[in-house]
């Protein structure tokens, strides 16, 4: 590592991203409405340089960027891949309700931003890094939410904004307390300090600094803005949140347990096995009643969480937890995204009777959400199966196999409102044809039902460049 490494080429995907928002926000104040397009097009260059960026970086040996407090490293790169790759697709999905739109640029500005907060919570390592992150993912999301202005809109950022607002300022307590704990912010000197500190202020702080993550996650039990946030927000913007963020956050817990808490005594891996038990099986219960495909997808999140945080818990218990979650999260992100593709490809179908006779008019189309649900539950050979498969071995060989059995009885119990969704789908259609959506939002579905299904089949080659270790 380099201790006073300043070199900004060390944040060049995030650099590339903050430029191409602020350049698209200055480019959006002269561009006529119809030539609004031009700022989304820079955001998709800024996103594709970014990921060949981050992919040149992870191929090098690991560092550091300003000092200590980012790191450059595989598990930094495989989330910048995976966060910049899910952003050009729901990029792709807001192409065509966002066309001459009044706002076009500020919604790809926002989103630009939004994304660039979940980078630095990738990579952060200190904690006050940690905290700007947070406020980045966070703020121009709760626009994002609400960017259509209506009813349901506002209603979505408002609940987003009051349980975000609170559980910021409840990690910001936590970061204050580890800080007088650790008497530093950085990561590597908090694992030499916080052994030796006060266990109860440790304890106190470090999950209070959890539950501001975990809202970025939306797990349980900072789960509560997902339903309605989802629902009333717009179907390219619900995919968003439903992913991206979390894929930072998730990082960033990850990074946690193994740095700065890897030598504490609290009691880290079962704090975090039962936030995975009761998010896995709170979101799956949830989505049983559920007849809004989108607030179904909303508590499919919330449960996918659960099996997120599975390697999270076994941290330093087993060499398998890094690979397991970085595939997760690849494989989650292309299955969730094109199960939203298909709601936004068909505007008009807000329920799941909606969906009736749709596999005749759609075949394509319902193929591919057959595909990404399907995936969601861990079916082979999608790539969501390669990364239940992965987490619960990563479970068990970490001494969690109460979890992995939960977690193997909550996939079961998933398909029923999985498969409820594709019924109807096959039967007679009773209501007036579907409406056609845009036809990028068809393309996007199709093309992440693939590459789930690629991305399961041509697993090994992956799971190992995902195996480097991460930097100590």
């Amino acid at each position: 590592m380099n201790g006073m490494n300043e070199n900004p080429l060390g944040l060049l995907p995030e650099a590339l991203l903050a430029a191409s928002a602020v350049i698209g926000l200055l480019l959006g104040a002269w561009l006529p409405r119809h030539r609004q397009w031009m700022t989304g097009a820079l955001a998709t260059a800024a996103c594709t340089a970014g990921i060949a960026a981050a992919a040149v970086a992870a191929a090098g040996p690991d560092t550091t960027a300003f000092g200590e407090s980012f790191s450059v490293d595989p598990v930094t790169g495989a989330g910048r891949i995976i966060i910049l790759a899910g952003t050009l697709l729901v990029l792709a999905l807001a192409v065509g309700p966002l066309h001459a739109h009044p706002r076009e640029t500020e919604f790809y500005v926002l989103l630009q931003l939004a994304a660039l907060g979940a980078l630095m919570l990738a990579g952060a390592q200190d904690l006050l890094l940690l905290a700007a992150g947070y406020l980045l993912a966070s703020v121009p999301a709760y626009t994002l939410a609400g960017f259509r202005k209506d009813a349901a809109g506002t209603e979505a950022a408002l609940k987003y904004y009051v349980v975000g607002a609170a559980l910021g300022v409840v990690m910001l307590g936590g970061i204050t307390v580890l800080l007088a704990a650790g008497r530093a912010t950085m990561y590597p000197i908090l694992r030499a300090e916080l052994p030796m500190a006060s266990a109860a202020l440790v304890t106190t702080g470090t999950i209070a600094l959890v539950a501001g993550v975990l809202f970025k996650a939306g797990g349980v039990p900072a789960h509560f803005w997902v339903p309605d946030t989802v629902q009333g927000s717009t179907a390219p913007v619900a995919a968003f949140l439903t992913t991206v963020p979390k894929i930072g956050a998730l990082v960033a817990l990850y990074r946690l347990a193994a740095v700065p808490l890897a030598d504490t005594a609290i009691p880290w891996p079962g704090l975090v096995a039962v936030l995975s038990a009761a998010s896995m099986t709170l979101g799956n219960l949830a989505a049983f009643f559920q007849r809004d495909v989108k607030r179904l997808l909303a508590y499919s999140t919330i449960s996918q969480v659960g099996y997120l945080l599975m390697p999270v818990a076994v941290v330093g218990a087993t060499g398998l937890d890094q690979r397991a979650l970085l595939f997760y999260l690849a494989a989650y992100t292309v299955t969730n995204i094109g199960a939203f593709a298909v709601v936004c490809a068909l505007p008009d179908a807000h329920t799941i009777e909606d969906y009736r006779g749709l596999a005749r008019e759609r075949p394509v189309l319902i193929a591919s959400l057959v595909v990404c649900l399907l995936g969601l539950v861990g079916t082979p050979p999608t790539a969501v199966f390669l990364g239940k498969l992965q987490v619960f071995s990563a479970a068990f060989d970490g001494g969690y196999a109460w979890l992995a059995v939960l977690a193997a009885v909550n996939t079961v119990a998933s398909l029923f409102y999985y498969l409820r969704w594709i019924a109807p789908t096959v039967s007679p259609r009773t209501h007036r044809p579907a409406a056609t959506g845009p036809r990028t939002a068809a393309g996007v579905a199709c093309v992440t039902a693939t590459a789930s299904l690629a991305l399961g089949v041509l697993a090994d080659p992956v799971l190992e460049v995902l195996a480097t270790p991460l930097m100590p």
